[in-house]
């Protein structure tokens, strides 16, 4: 709609925005907001939701009250809101890091009528001396951003966005605009409820991002060589890679920044400081590459983002959407690259033991969403859009992996009705795992009790796989002929289309779900010569090693590991500190070992006139981080492994993973003692002898000779004082 000179609200869009139109809904939620309405707002990163409350602020008598979760987003949308007024003083935030005479200034401010917006975190906003003051002054409004927070089937819950309207209602009651970038239909329920808004007008905008690119990627041990290519691809622009852990941030931002990439960590742990100075670095284009925890995004407002990468798949679809989201906010390029392997999802259901079971039972529905979406072969942006209650009619959106590289579809007409009767035989009031097992016939404890493994129905499709079934479920909830129930999270209901498809079938074609192999994703996704620069090298490397493992009396990954030999017929070390570079080569094990390969390495380059492309060396970080350097100090004053992992906050197979990294690098370290406390001695001798007769340190071709007797931690345990011994 074009401005109308005479209409006031336009004429203040102009004056403090000068823009000349709305987008979207925006005109119609402040004018309802306007006219003192509660009113829910639902609109996807980059629509423009700052401005639905900040206009209308600007325009009220008395001051705005801000709720938001992020110090960085506070001082973010103050700075951009001082721009468009005159006066410093027109928008304030108080919070934990600012000083006494600071907050006393913001409160001279408020009571002499200047400001009309305060930012406050819910935290600040329930503190009593807040709560005293802000009851003297007129609240205009209240909008709670981010305010999926408040919900625990939400992303990123906060259990003080409870309090916030406990605390309205202390303060004074006045409007409240709720607003959010995701949120399912069970989380609006939930927003509406806990903020006291049940009357509020509802308006949602489309969720369909056209200008993003949508992939998923087996993720592998290469990921940082991959990651690194990519970025190479797109110099100059900038990107946002998330993780999960702050530990990995670390480690990945200093490995790209050793690949003169120019990249930066950003996370909670950081003094704040620091994350403001990244953060302004990164909007400034000081740096182009943002390393991140999820906690990194809601405060940022950087239009030209051009990738966002999942280094770890999120814990929910709508932590995916919304990180997602920063990228391309200008209609611009936004490609969104998530790498996935169902390890990463064991991993994070590991992170929920210990919480409570109502708490446990949500957070693996939420991660099953994304292993579905992760896994399905469906058109990606069709599946994101039903997942937020959104119909996609097209049938190739011509910008996700899925579409541009279809897979061929199948006809399942007869599965379709096969899974619509074992729904309405169960009463529909079960769940698409459960529905599954009745399918394949498996007679679980759970069915058994029920006495469902004596329905006629069950095992009707044991056919087909698994893999097959859930994805005939997952299109079929698409397809409108399956539905989930909103308020039993999860059980599968039939729809009055699914009864009628049942009485009168049509054609229904689905494609089958990827398969995402855990023994695929533990190594490059082209193992041995096919992934290296060089092919004739890394023939002659694996000789060269053959030759010395026969001469040491050791099996030949003692000395290097594959991974180590294709990296290095990649990118042609020539000298023992060059070898340091290398993946799973330490100072120790490349003056012990490095010699001869770094001979070999130069006179083929030599022979053949190889010159070593820059572009080539994915130079890799000497590992001395804190924690390792901690692990070893702890090992040689002999504490237990398993006290160890408790005090560095990890789990044990975390804490197996950083000392195998420690003794393949070269590192000779002594765990006996907990090996003597813990391991029968005869076990011990069996699996030290397997490991010395073996040709591979693989860990499931060690589990399947020795599995019957021994446990994986057992065989890993043997493996890493193996590995010492013999080759440090």
């Amino acid at each position: 709609m074009l401005m109308n000179a005479h209409d006031p609200l336009y004429k203040a869009l102009k004056k403090y925005f000068g823009f000349d139109s709305f987008k979207m809904n925006q005109e119609a939620i402040i004018r309802s907001l306007l006219s003192g309405k509660n009113v829910f707002v639902l609109m996807p990163t980059g629509g423009g939701k700052s401005l639905c409350y900040q206009l209308p602020s600007l325009m009220m008598d008395g001051v705005a009250v801000v709720i938001s979760p992020l110090i960085a987003l506070m001082k973010n949308q103050v700075d951009a809101i001082r721009h468009t007024c005159e006066m410093d003083g027109v928008a304030h935030f108080i919070n934990s890091s600012l000083s006494k005479s600071a907050i006393d200034q913001v409160r001279s401010d408020i009571k002499a009528g200047v400001t009309k917006l305060l930012y406050v975190a819910p935290e600040s906003l329930t503190k009593e001396e807040n709560v005293a003051f802000l009851k003297t002054v007129k609240i205009s409004f209240y909008a709670v951003d981010e305010a999926h927070c408040i919900s625990e089937w939400g992303h990123d819950f906060r259990p003080e966005y409870r309090k916030i309207r406990p605390v309205i209602n202390d303060i004074g009651v006045a409007p409240v605009i709720a607003l959010t970038a995701t949120a399912t239909e069970k989380v609006r329920a939930d927003i509406r409820k806990c903020l006291g808004i049940s009357d509020a007008e509802e308006f949602r905008s489309s969720f369909n991002r056209p200008n993003l690119y949508y992939e998923v990627r087996q993720k592998t041990a290469d990921i940082d060589r991959e990651i690194i290519r990519y970025i190479r691809t797109q110099a100059g622009k900038s990107g946002i890679i998330y993780c999960l852990s702050r530990k990995r941030v670390e480690e990945l931002s200093e490995v790209l920044r050793a690949n003169e990439i120019k990249a930066a960590p950003y996370h909670a742990g950081m003094d704040s400081a620091t994350r403001s100075s990244t953060q302004d670095d990164f909007l400034m284009e000081k740096i182009d590459v943002i390393v991140a925890t999820i906690a990194f995004g809601m405060g940022i407002d950087k239009p030209d983002v051009r990738f966002v990468i999942h280094y770890d798949i999120p814990k929910s679809l709508e932590g995916y959407y919304q990180e997602t989201g920063r990228a391309g906010r200008d209609g611009g390029e936004g490609n969104c690259i998530a790498f996935y392997t169902r390890k990463d999802l064991q991993k994070l259901e590991k992170f929920m033991e210990g919480k409570p079971v109502a708490e446990q039972d949500i957070g693996r529905q939420l991660l099953k969403e994304t292993a579905a979406y992760a896994e399905s072969s469906v058109c990606r942006r069709k599946l994101l859009l039903h997942y937020f209650g959104e119909t996609y009619n097209e049938d190739n959106c011509g910008n996700c992996d899925n579409c541009l590289n279809p897979k061929k579809q199948v006809e399942a007409k007869e599965e379709l009705s096969k899974v619509i009767e074992v729904v309405l035989a169960t009463k529909e009031n079960f769940r698409d795992e459960y529905i599954k097992d009745v399918l394949v016939g498996r007679p679980t404890d759970e069915i058994c009790a029920h006495k469902h493994d004596e329905l006629e129905e069950f095992g009707i499709g044991d056919e087909r796989s698994e893999r097959f079934w859930f994805a005939v479920i997952r299109q079929a909830l698409i397809a409108g002929y399956l539905a989930k129930d909103v308020d039993n999270y999860g059980v599968l209901l039939v729809t009055p289309a699914g009864k009628k498809f049942l009485d009168n079938p049509v054609s229904f074609m689905v494609v089958e779900d990827q398969k995402y192999d855990e023994a695929e994703a533990a190594i490059p996704m082209q193992s041995g010569a096919a992934c290296t620069a060089d092919p004739a090298l890394y023939q002659m490397l694996k000789d060269l090693r053959k030759q010395m493992s026969k001469d040491l009396d050791v099996p030949p990954y003692v000395i290097f590991q594959d991974a180590s030999l294709e990296a290095m017929a990649t990118i042609y070390p020539q000298s023992v500190d060059e070898l340091q570079n290398i993946p799973g080569v330490g100072a120790g094990k490349a003056k012990r070992y490095g010699a001869d390969f770094c001979r070999l390495i130069k006179r083929h380059c030599e022979e053949n006139d190889i010159e070593r492309p820059e572009d080539l060396r994915i130079r890799c970080v000497a590992n001395k981080s804190k924690l390792k350097v901690s692990i070893i100090q702890a090992i040689d004053r002999k504490v237990a492994l398993d006290d160890l992992a408790v005090a560095k906050g990890i789990e044990f197979d975390e804490l197996l993973d950083e000392i195998e990294a420690i003794v393949y690098a070269g590192t000779k370290i002594n765990i006996d003692y907990f090996i003597n406390d813990v391991i029968d001695e005869d076990h011990v001798e069996d699996i030290y002898e397997y490991f010395k007769e073996s040709e591979t340190d693989d860990l499931e071709e060690a589990l399947e000779e020795l599995g019957d007797d021994c446990s994986e931690e057992e065989i890993r345990l043997v493996r890493i004082k193996f590995i010492s011994d013999m080759a440090n």
